[in-house]
């Protein structure tokens, strides 16, 4: 079996591993035909982290995949070989507190394929349980199917910020996380959107998704221009899906009093700045988005019934080989990458 390992900061290397052993009860073998690279494994590929949790080299990333059914474990059923599916890379406990209320996102017992100790999906075949197969429609491509699990944070976000029809809202940030967004605001019935990006390939695409006005804020202050749009009011709601040069703190100043402020994007450093000023006169809940809580089979809906409001963020396509090149370009933000999957 074929597997990429992220083996040092900023390197990449392929090797043969040996086969995995024959799923067990309850269990699928999946041979992994399609799996997105995420903000998160970019993070991992630069800084040689996700915020305060470190690598451990040698990993295996990539958690956004699709496959096909190689092989089914006893006391299966439903599934047939061949069968094609969307994959969920978050193995739950199921017992603990946060599992028992409804918050399997923060179990406490949480397994994440893609993290230290949980190789992830950059490979060939993987065993995971039935219940983290979901049938991929047969109108997606596995390509397309990556994008369930992004798509599925991105409805989470919206959920925590209970948007409501009619709203403003802005985004920060238009990689692919914020574009899905964007997308899921849309068809939301969102008033009027702003999208703040200063990559100009990026901006391009917010527009093209559903943007009413696309800010470069390299160009234009773009709190001064919310503000100048909304009479002074401000947003109903503010996605910071960027969490870079004080993008949290832009969402505070540019939504309006006792709006909504929703953090997605992971923040590099363990430690923010933030202005407490227009927090406390405004009354604002600053909400944190942990990966997504039963968003994904939703997720896998809406893209079978609107693929062509998601599909234009997958930009680039290319073997598991490839793998070294696609985390460089995305590093960089060059030659148009925003979505990038691979094929083990």
């Amino acid at each position: 079996m074929q597997l990429a390992e992220l083996y040092q900061r900023r390197a990449f290397r392929l090797i043969d591993a040996p086969e995995i052993p024959a799923p067990g009860p309850g269990e699928i073998q999946v041979r992994v035909t399609a799996v997105g690279i995420c903000g998160s494994d970019v993070h991992n590929f630069s800084e040689g982290g996700v915020g305060d949790t470190a690598c451990v080299y040698p990993m295996v990333l990539g958690h956004e995949p699709a496959g096909t059914v190689s092989k089914i474990g006893p006391g299966v059923s439903g599934w047939s070989i061949g069968d094609a599916a969307v994959l969920e890379p978050a193995l739950y406990c199921y017992h603990c507190e946060y599992c028992r209320t409804g918050h399997h996102n923060v179990c406490a017992g949480i397994r994440f394929l893609s993290t230290v100790g949980e190789p992830g999906f950059f490979r060939e075949f993987v065993n995971l349980p039935a219940q983290n197969l979901l049938p991929l429609p047969p109108n997606l491509s596995p390509a397309e199917g990556t994008i369930v699990e992004p798509l599925a944070v991105a409805l989470h976000s919206l959920a925590l910020a209970a948007f409501r029809i009619g709203e403003t809202a802005v985004v920060f940030g238009a990689g692919p996380i914020g574009l899905l967004t964007i997308a899921s605001l849309k068809l939301s019935g969102v008033a009027r959107l702003w999208a703040v990006e200063p990559v100009a390939a990026r901006r391009e695409l917010a527009a093209s998704l559903g943007a009413d006005a696309v800010i470069d804020p390299s160009q234009t202050d773009p709190v001064r221009q919310i503000l100048a749009d909304t009479g002074k009011r401000g947003v109903d709601v503010s996605f910071d899906c960027a969490a870079k040069q004080n993008t949290t703190n832009q969402c505070l100043y540019a939504t309006r009093n006792a709006g909504r402020v929703v953090i997605t994007g992971i923040a590099s450093e363990s430690f923010i700045s933030l202005d407490a000023n227009p927090m406390r006169r405004k009354e604002l809940p600053v909400l944190t988005v942990r990966r997504s809580n039963h968003d994904s089979e939703t997720a896998l809906h809406l893209m079978a019934a609107e693929p062509r409001r998601f599909v234009p963020i997958l930009t680039h396509t290319g073997p598991l080989t490839e793998v070294q090149g696609f985390f460089e370009q995305l590093e960089a933000y060059s030659g148009g990458a925003v979505k990038v999957v691979l094929t083990p």
